[in-house]
């Protein structure tokens, strides 16, 4: 099926998606080389400079790949798809099940690392936590999560904070709903608060395999939890 030209504008944007099309389309297999500049501009009706950079989004969606020398080559038929989207597709107890290797290593190595600071800003949010059981499910599971971000930032490491704050939009809709349809907090407002405490506690004291106990602990119950609704 023939390119045709596109439109005046957006040039770059429109040839992108003219490409794009040719290769979710199969018409341009994986491992296919692509016809070279000169033809790609002149069948799209663009100038080279608009071409390249429409093959520069492709690249960066992770359809094709530059090799110096040899051209540009179909490496994926779909678009690579970016880590939020993928998480918001994931089933929940997979997130949880990564969720529980991040924050149980991020205590361990809060334990180790903590501040001063940290620890104000850790008592101050279980403190939250404590004072949120009076409040509905949401204020309670904003809270919840306030406090392990507490933790995750007291390991000091910005990889594992930013993993933790990828999770968070799953995770706060999870829980909530896990809440709602569990009831544990009817008899039990402040759900967890025993766990919790052990947790600040041990990063206080310094104690990272008490830390990273207290963690699995807690995580490991609202994982099981989740199971057995899924």
């Amino acid at each position: 099926m023939p390119l045709g030209p596109v439109r005046p504008s957006p040039l770059v944007e429109q040839a992108a998606q003219r490409l794009r099309e040719q290769i979710t389309g199969g018409h341009w297999p994986v491992g296919t080389r692509l016809p070279g500049e000169t033809t790609l501009a002149k069948e799209l009706g663009v100038g080279r400079s608009t071409l390249r950079e429409a093959l520069r989004a492709l690249a960066g969606a992770g359809l094709v790949q530059p090799r110096h020398g040899s051209g540009v080559f179909v490496i994926a038929t779909e678009p690579a798809e970016d880590w939020p989207a993928r998480l918001r597709r994931a089933a929940v107890t997979d997130v949880y099940e990564v969720r529980l290797g991040v924050e149980v290593h991020a205590a361990r190595l809060a334990a180790q690392r903590r501040t001063p600071e940290d620890v104000t800003a850790l008592w101050a949010a279980l403190d939250g936590r404590r004072a949120a059981s009076d409040a509905d499910d949401t204020a309670f599971v904003d809270a919840d999560i306030a406090l392990h971000a507490a933790v995750v930032a007291a390991a000091r490491n910005p990889v594992l904070a930013a993993l933790f704050a990828e999770f968070i939009p799953v995770l706060r809709e999870a829980l909530i709903d896990l809440l709602s349809l569990t009831g544990l907090r009817e008899n039990h407002p402040g759900h967890g608060d025993e766990t919790h405490t052990a947790l600040v506690e041990a990063v206080t004291d310094g104690a990272p395999d008490l830390a990273a106990s207290a963690l699995r602990t807690d995580l490991e119950a609202t994982l099981k939890l989740l199971r057995e609704r899924s």
